[in-house]
């Protein structure tokens, strides 16, 4: 994660004093392009790194630099290392506030244990940019500025005028009042109400933010995980929901279950295969779930679905079929 390699990067050159950045490049494992944009990213969050140009030059720290944060452990220090490393400030725009904080808490590690540091963050890699299947994790790219705007109203409490691209839509403004900010999956999320009814906007698809100085009608306290978990109920039983009948192998029930909105009704046939009515967020979803079960799944009804799964099939059976 890119905060460990600043907090690598810092303890370099404390450790060698002026450092290239060909050699930091070589040290951190990184292209110089990338030590240099770090190097910016330092100075940024108010890490004093100066240049010294020539043949010997190099990247070091002002003499005596030193950050204020006493008090920690070392395993209470890791903990943090280990929570920050995660995308959420990434998300939420903090990226630069993370790499400074980051920098305080190696900071405030016994001198004994500083160099072990640097050695925790290469034996912990948190949240990886691919899975084991080598599926790239879609981070997604916030501007700062509309990200910081956001952020400012809802600590100030101000309602909050956003220009936001729903799906399939023209981007238009709206007033909102903001409630609070969730990640999930590296996503970003703005609770809010509008006119008193809750409202849920992706970050990513925020183009344009301004807080108002108007404070925003909202409650002084509020449980956000609760919120949050009101506000999936509410996705997850709305729009073009659909119910079909589904007989399963049962090795194979908790895979069907676990992509489906709800199971309705279960049974067991006299083969031994479950009969469930199972409901999915909409007619692609169901589809779909059923198509990743091939013949260890057979959906029953509605017949627009064995119709649709069929012609897939006879698709796919032409597609791979044997030449005449």
């Amino acid at each position: 994660m890119r905060a460990d390699r600043l907090v690598s990067l810092v303890l370099l050159l404390r450790r060698h004093g002026r450092l290239s950045a060909a050699t930091l490049a070589r040290e951190l494992e990184v292209s110089t392009r990338t030590v240099l944009r770090d190097v910016e990213a330092l100075s940024a969050a108010g890490v004093p790194v100066y240049a010294e140009r020539g043949r010997h030059g190099g990247f070091g720290l002002l003499p005596g630099f030193r950050t204020e944060l006493t008090g920690l452990n070392h395993d209470e220090a890791l903990a943090l290392l280990v929570a920050g490393s995660r995308r959420g400030a990434q998300v939420f725009g903090l990226g630069s506030a993370l790499a400074s904080a980051m920098l305080k808490v190696v900071d405030a590690l016994p001198e004994s244990y500083r160099d072990t540091a640097a050695g925790a963050a290469q034996r912990l890699l948190i949240d990886p940019e691919t899975d084991l299947l080598s599926r790239r994790v879609a981070a997604e790219e916030l501007p700062d500025t509309v990200v910081a705007e956001v952020r400012r109203a809802v600590f100030a409490g101000h309602k909050l005028r956003i220009r936001y691209a729903a799906v399939d839509q023209a981007p238009k403004w709206r007033t909102v009042d903001p409630i609070g900010l969730v990640t999930v999956r590296d996503q970003g999320y703005l609770l809010a109400t509008r006119s008193g009814a809750d409202r849920t906007y992706r970050l990513s698809r925020v183009l344009a933010a301004e807080e108002l100085d108007e404070p925003a009608q909202r409650p002084d306290q509020v449980d956000l995980d609760r919120a949050w978990q009101e506000r999936s109920t509410q996705f997850r039983t709305g729009g073009d929901q659909v119910t079909v009948l589904v007989r399963v192998d049962p090795a194979r029930r908790e895979d069907l279950a676990g992509t489906a909105v709800a199971v309705r009704a279960e049974a067991t046939d006299p083969d031994g295969w479950l009969r469930l009515g199972v409901t999915f967020q909409d007619s692609r979803h169901a589809e779909w779930a059923l198509w990743q079960l091939a013949t260890d799944a057979e959906a029953l009804a509605p017949q627009w679905l064995r119709d649709s799964l069929c012609n897939r099939a006879a698709a796919i059976a032409t597609r791979y079929g044997l030449p005449s």
